[in-house]
């Protein structure tokens, strides 16, 4: 029996999470203060991944990443960097999955307090980025938690675009939820039940703390109002 599946989920979650809360935050900053003609058409692209099937995501990310892929060989040819079959493959799938729930909750977030706050800084002669981490961050804080505990739930339990893009290779992409799907296959049902027991103890504690967080914090407030 060995260890690998969570150890590799546990780093393919936290490095995808790190990456789509920026990228997500920025992006969600970005187009909550900005209106500009085709701004419905980029945030539906944004969200396609929650629609669409996984395997569709998986497809069209094998499509790009392949070694005849635009990024795909571009990445081999520059950074000698294959994604395909790598652990890789794996973050990539998780962060494309895990993009939407992250852009949502910051965008919801950033458009849940009053923004005169803000004006009110920029009047004073604070700069855009000092007005960000000082008052719009601390503001959305509450909403951007609840994003990134959701975006590290849904790439620790990615299945679909990781086994298209990253393949099952046991020590190498095996996540949890390919070792569970292969164990089953391979009909080694109590490994496969070990593995299940082990993400859904990690999904439920990850939202029981949001939930625990979330009302410690905000219990206060609501009775002083």
């Amino acid at each position: 029996m060995t260890y690998s599946p969570l150890f590799l989920s546990l780093k393919v979650a936290a490095i995808a999470t790190i990456i789509v809360f920026i990228s997500g935050v920025l992006l969600a900053r970005l187009f909550a203060r900005k209106h500009f003609r085709g701004r419905s058409v980029l945030e539906s692209f944004f969200l396609l991944p929650l629609v669409l099937p996984p395997t569709v995501v998986g497809f069209g990310l094998l499509y790009l990443f392949g070694k005849s892929g635009p990024l795909g060989r571009l990445l081999l040819d520059w950074f000698h960097l294959q994604v395909v079959f790598s652990w890789v493959g794996a973050v990539v799938a998780a962060v494309v999955v895990s993009f939407p729930l992250m852009y949502q909750s910051a965008s919801a977030a950033f458009q849940n307090y009053d923004q005169n706050i803000e004006n009110a800084a920029l009047t004073m002669g604070a700069s855009k980025w000092k007005v960000f981490f000082t008052i719009s961050f601390p503001l959305a804080w509450p909403g951007l938690l609840a994003g990134l505990v959701l975006t590290f739930a849904r790439a620790l339990g990615e299945f679909g675009a990781t086994l298209m893009l990253a393949g099952y290779i046991p020590g190498k992409t095996d996540t949890i939820p390919l070792a569970i799907y292969f164990a089953v296959e391979a009909g080694h049902t109590e490994k496969a039940q070990m593995w299940v027991i082990v993400i859904v103890a990690l999904g439920f504690c990850s939202i029981l703390w949001l939930n625990w967080w979330t009302k410690r914090n905000l219990l206060p407030f609501t009775r002083q109002k």
